[in-house]
């Protein structure tokens, strides 16, 4: 098994599944075998890498509740190296199914520990629920898109309260890779000073790499492409490469 990284924030909007599909695609350009699993009942990594969500007969559902084994749900993507274990609406009442089971933070660990990638990526939903918690069992690594904007900060200390008893409870391994600052436009003065706050506060944590508010980058999904496929020389795609190199670098470390 390679190296998890679960993709979270509880804030929806702020990029965690553009994230999660364009660095998965550029580590998969970059020689690597990656997975991506889409734990947002939302599905859109699934709709993201142009798969339909209505005609799914099995998803990661199902290999939460051992109804399936993930290799014979996982699909390929158009990215050569780049693979989907796909939701869709069913995933919704894993919450409350998930509630009465037995190890019911460890149900993703068991389901992919076997599987042979090197690097899984989870798009976790927007919420501190419990497939978020089994997201962060499952994984070695956390990554926090944080968009630019005035509230930025407003919850990443309880997303990192939630880290630390994670650590301390079910995953001493876990760690947090880093935050990046997405949607970041550079004509206003507010996402510079953001961009400055979580400097201050984070320091070495915070990526390198800004991904900008670009067009290419929002309209992609639609056509069920990463930026990669959609439009490689727009500037979400540079900051995409970028971002999935430094992935790679702080993950190698």
């Amino acid at each position: 098994m390679g190296r998890i990284i679960a993709v979270l924030n509880q804030k929806g909007g702020v990029g965690k599944t553009t994230s999660t599909i364009n660095i998965g695609a550029y580590l998969a350009k970059r020689g690597k075998k990656v997975l991506l699993v889409d734990l947002d009942p939302q599905g859109n990594a699934t709709s993201g890498v142009g798969i339909d969500k209505q005609t799914l007969d099995s998803t990661v559902y199902d290999t939460l509740f051992g109804n399936a084994k993930s290799e014979q749900i996982i699909k390929d993507t158009a990215v050569a190296g780049l693979h989907i274990l796909p939701a869709n609406a069913q995933l919704a009442a894993a919450e409350v199914d998930l509630a009465g089971e037995l190890q019911r933070e460890y149900k993703l660990r068991n389901a992919i520990a076997h599987l042979e990638y090197d690097y899984i990526l989870i798009d976790c939903p927007p919420s501190l629920g419990l497939l978020s918690i089994n997201a962060m069992s499952a994984a070695n690594y956390i990554l926090v898109p944080v968009q630019a904007e005035y509230y930025a900060l407003e919850g990443l200390g309880q997303l990192l309260d939630v880290m630390q008893r994670v650590r301390q409870g079910l995953n001493p391994q876990l760690e947090l890779l880093g935050i990046v600052v997405t949607m970041h436009d550079s004509r206003t003065s507010l996402s510079d000073q953001v961009v400055d706050e979580l400097k201050k506060h984070f320091k070495d944590k915070l990526m390198k790499t800004i991904v900008p508010r670009n067009v290419r980058l929002a309209e992609a999904p639609s056509f069920g492409k990463s930026i990669m496929e959609h439009d490689k020389w727009s500037k979400g795609a540079r900051s995409y490469k970028s971002l999935a190199k430094e992935v790679e670098d702080r993950v190698g470390k």
